[in-house]
């Protein structure tokens, strides 16, 4: 692989013709995100059945990602929209109220009055609008407007700092699981995780249903960079969902934070993804801005698993053009080298241990080859963490669902294949794969190291093997 950085896009109006999907898949899409926020039930299906086929005729294994509404807070609909000067009053209540003022809208959460005080701020469409808390009561909120702009209908609202009391899992999210297990997703998003406890419920909703989805535990507010070690720990992956995230925290601290989760996630053995408004611009314009590419250079460089787009291919006008971008620019700052971050693996177990010692001779030695016999991907994960320096790393299982978990994590490639019981013939079936593909020469060394069992093969062992 010339690129190690794997890419989530997102589908939507802008990309949603079978064609479209392989393209972005020949483009270098890893994983294609349903943002369910959105999609009506019957359009996701046909999303996922359109990403399966389009992979199926290019013998690839392209994942797909459903990304849950969460507990969010949005506010009622309005007749027209609103035009704010500063200083006006707005009304927040709660459904089946009257408005005492002529600026006036519901919102969908009635526990908010309950939840912030006077003083709080408020934020109103991710920053469009903010707003000072005036005077709470048990049904109503009174804000005084701080900046202008335009309120229309079912906009979100964010209370940076406040510990809201919104349930993990709301009842369209249960229906959109359940949807997503039905159409076999491979992964699913939590939105507004806050605590280990929110990933866990999750997860539980999701094997009561009989799914085998991985689960994206998304950042969004200050409880859950508070509670940042806990949800590593308890998802399998890491979205440092930097919209509402920037709202949340001060605008200067959010590049930090970045960093910081993105090392963490690293040190305790989890996968994440850098997403929002990577190409911001792109969704209008045919280029990106000198800004953004040195964003996406930065999260190529810390080694995020994957980068994420929103907008810009669910919208936008320039879909394929985006994912070029996304393509030159990592693989561009890979070529230089990256943070190093994978050398803090804390290493807690037999298997992680393997982990590090297969990367430090596949390492030391020229133009060698990195391979994985695994049949659930846990190891492949372990390995891929440690950010081997060899381009050339892939991974060979029997089961095509873990194919498609292992297309986000960074610098490795997925082949199906079936294990014999004989591993010095599961070993020459995966070499002469790699040389089909043109992957190896003879005489090209191989690292190859396994958590199956065999007669001759112990789980978690390391072998040099030459092609």
């Amino acid at each position: 692989m010339s690129r190690k950085t794997k890419l989530i896009v997102t589908l939507g109006p802008a990309t949603e013709k079978a064609e479209t999907i392989g393209e972005l898949i020949d483009g270098g899409v890893n994983v294609f995100r349903l943002n369910m926020s959105h999609a009506k039930h019957e359009w996701a299906a046909l999303m996922t059945k359109h990403v399966r086929q389009e992979s199926s005729k290019r013998g690839l294994h392209i994942a797909v990602l459903f990304d849950l509404t969460g507990p969010s807070i949005r506010t009622g609909d309005v007749v027209k929209n609103y035009e704010l000067k500063e200083g006006d009053k707005v009304e927040f209540r709660k459904e089946g109220t009257e408005p005492t003022i002529p600026i006036s809208t519901t919102v969908n959460y009635p526990g908010m009055m309950q939840d912030v005080s006077e003083g709080n701020i408020l934020v109103v469409d991710n920053g469009a609008l903010l707003m000072h808390i005036d005077r709470t009561a048990d049904d109503r909120i009174i804000c005084d407007v701080r900046t202008p702009g335009t309120m229309g209908s079912r906009r979100h609202i964010n209370l940076p700092g406040v510990r809201l009391n919104l349930p993990a899992l709301t009842e369209k999210d249960h229906k959109d699981l359940a949807l997503a297990v039905e159409c076999g997703a491979d992964y699913i998003a939590g939105s507004f995780v806050r605590d280990a406890a929110h990933v866990r419920e999750l997860r539980e909703a999701m094997e009561a249903l009989e799914g085998e989805a991985q689960i994206v535990a998304k950042i969004e507010d200050q409880e859950a960079v508070r509670n940042i070690d806990a949800i590593i720990q308890s998802a399998d992956v890491i979205m440092i969902a930097r919209g509402d995230l920037g709202i949340e925290v001060d605008f200067e601290d959010l590049p930090i934070l970045q960093r910081r989760i993105v090392k963490r996630c690293h040190e305790l053995g989890t996968r994440v993804i850098v997403a929002t408004q990577l190409l911001e611009s792109m969704i209008t314009n045919p280029t990106p801005t000198r800004a953004e590419v040195t964003d996406v250079m930065n999260a190529a460089y810390e080694e995020a698993d994957a980068l994420m787009l929103s907008g810009e291919t669910s919208v936008g006008r320039y879909p394929l053009r985006c994912v070029d971008a996304l393509v030159r620019i990592s693989a561009r700052i890979e070529r230089s080298g990256g943070h190093g971050f994978g050398a803090a693996v804390i290493l807690r177990d037999e298997r992680q241990k393997t982990a590090r010692a297969a990367v430090t001779l596949a390492d030391s030695l020229p133009d060698a080859r990195l391979v994985v016999l695994t049949r659930r991907g846990v190891l492949a994960n372990h390995i891929a963490l440690m950010r081997p320096r060899t381009g050339s790393f892939f991974a060979f299982t029997p089961k095509d669902g873990v194919c498609r978990k292992l297309s986000l994590t960074r610098g490795i490639r997925a082949f199906q294949m079936g294990f014999s019981s004989n591993i010095e013939e599961t070993i020459g079936r995966a070499t002469e794969q790699l040389r089909a593909e043109n992957l190896v020469r003879p005489g090209t060394p191989i690292v190859i190291v396994s958590d199956i069992l065999s007669d001759h093969f112990a789980a978690n062992s390391i072998l040099l093997h030459h092609a």
